[in-house]
């Protein structure tokens, strides 16, 4: 996480809490500085879910004074299929549109209830940045940062519960800040250029491709993919977007 710089507001607290949901009771982790927060982040973390990686990310992240809740995106579900990456992925077809976004709406509301803040952003990684791009249509966000997000739902995870293709609702989009690699198997070329037609127009949505970047290049120092330099500008951009 050294390519997440730390803010100024460094006094930070976090409390693990449950959103008690109709459909499903959700763990998520609050984290927010000492004193007002200028504004409030819901965290959609990667497959891998809720895990001390992302924990520090929301406090680092909490330090720009931004309220940060994490949610678990595998709230609910047994254990058996959580217990590899490859059995996660498996799962993800079985996800549902709706109770995701309800989840991420809830942890929205959280962090203007408790913290007070009147702008809220959804930030997410792979499949969560997937998820970001659906939830910045919801009309709940402010603004929206994907990193590396699928702009199309693989095959292997189309599912019932998937409804919402993000490219059909792209023109619906909050302001939202696209990050990918240019080496990234799961956003090839045209994807992103579908993405870049959608936004024709938007002043106010913007894309960024780092040249040889591959999948997760930015949020996890121990995967081979990344690349520190590139993590750290990408970083400062998502911050200042997150700010407004």
């Amino acid at each position: 996480m050294g390519q997440l710089r730390e803010g100024r507001e460094l006094d930070v607290s976090s409390e693990s809490r449950v959103l008690s949901l109709d459909a499903v009771d959700v763990p998520v982790l609050h984290v927010r500085p000492d004193g007002m927060p200028r504004a409030g982040l819901v965290l959609y973390p990667d497959v891998g879910g809720m895990r001390p990686l992302f924990d520090e990310m929301a406090r680092r992240i909490a330090t720009h004074n931004i309220a940060v809740c994490v949610v678990e995106p595998f709230a609910g579900v047994a254990a058996e299929h959580l217990a590899t990456i490859e059995s996660r992925l498996a799962y993800v077809s079985q996800l549902d549109d709706q109770t995701q976004l309800e989840m991420l709406s809830s942890a929205a509301d959280l962090l203007v209830v408790e913290d007070g803040v009147s702008r809220v952003s959804v930030l997410g990684f792979c499949m969560g940045g997937h998820y970001a791009f659906k939830a910045a249509a919801s009309d709940r966000f402010d603004a929206a940062v994907a990193f590396y997000g699928m702009i199309r739902t693989p095959d292997a995870w189309k599912g019932p519960g998937h409804t919402i293709e993000p490219l059909a609702v792209a023109d619906r989009m909050c302001p939202t800040l696209a990050i990918f690699g240019s080496a990234d198997h799961f956003t090839p070329p045209a994807d992103i250029e579908a993405l870049r037609a959608a936004w024709a127009g938007r002043a106010d949505c913007e894309i960024v491709v780092v040249e040889g970047g591959e999948h997760g290049f930015v949020h996890d120092p121990d995967r081979p993919a990344h690349r520190a330099a590139d993590a750290a500008a990408c970083w400062d951009r998502a911050i200042s977007w997150v700010l407004g």
